[in-house]
């Protein structure tokens, strides 16, 4: 215990913050009587037991690997980058698929895999072939894409695609949607860009107007919309004080 003590007081000193130092007592205390330790001592024991982070984290039932569960619990009214699991380690994915499976029919995915298995993310970094990938989540309150992209929907936006494609589409879901930028925060929308102004144009069907910024002062192009996942059911109509209904539990 003593030398668990004098190590946390290096860390303290070292961190300026006597909330890292770990007295005999109170190590006693979390070994013994249950006691939970502050973040700050966690650090410490993580550093001086050469322990992971997460791995003491989980011991008291804090698992950072299933934050995406949880992240539905809120809904925020802006449309913003979506940052909440860039520290996942590991997640499930499938390990053994139907060999019956067929690319060309539609299929219930969850029957399609045999096996699910977990696996640390940097297994998977095969998968994202430049890192030019940026995600981000459509805000309660932004109908501008609406009903393409509804509120609360994930996109991942392709940071290469930063400039206005411009010719003819045939139908509106072949029209490209980019994530932009502008002083008051982040939008997913149509959009032009004509000499030193770009007009990002909302779906037909969006109660929200057309908007003429100056380009790129005002408003600037992050990357084209190249994927995205979506709840249904779960936004409210804008300018409604009433929450989402709750879905009915399945039988």
């Amino acid at each position: 215990m003593r030398d668990v003590e004098s190590a946390s007081l290096q860390i303290a000193r070292r961190l300026g913050s006597e909330e890292f130092a770990i007295p005999p007592s109170r190590l006693s205390d979390v070994e013994t009587k249950g006691v939970v330790p502050s973040i700050f001592r966690l650090y410490s024991l993580a550093a001086i037991y050469r322990c992971e982070y997460r791995e003491l984290l989980s011991w008291y039932g804090v698992d950072l690997d299933g934050i995406h569960l949880d992240l539905g619990v809120a809904h925020p009214p802006s449309s913003h980058f979506s940052t909440a699991s860039e520290n996942i380690a590991q997640v499930s994915v499938p390990v053994r698929l139907d060999p019956g499976f067929n690319v060309q029919t539609t299929t219930n995915f969850g029957r399609m895999i045999e096996k699910w298995g977990t696996v640390p993310l940097s297994y998977l970094s095969v998968l994202a072939a430049d890192g030019r990938y940026t995600y981000g989540y459509i805000g309660a309150d932004d109908f501008t894409m609406y009903p393409i992209l509804p509120p609360g929907s994930f996109v991942q936006v392709d940071e290469a695609m930063n400039k206005a494609a411009e010719r003819a589409w045939r139908s509106e879901y072949e029209r490209p949607i980019y994530f932009i930028e502008t002083r008051e925060g982040f939008v997913c929308s149509w959009c032009h860009v004509r000499r030193d102004t770009i007009v990002l144009q909302p779906h037909p069907l969006s109660p929200v107007p057309v908007r003429i910024l100056r380009h790129p002062q005002e408003a600037e192009i992050i990357g084209q919309v190249v994927g995205v996942a979506m709840r249904l059911g779960d936004w409210h109509v804008l300018g409604s004080a009433a929450e989402p209904k709750a879905r009915a539990a399945l039988p």
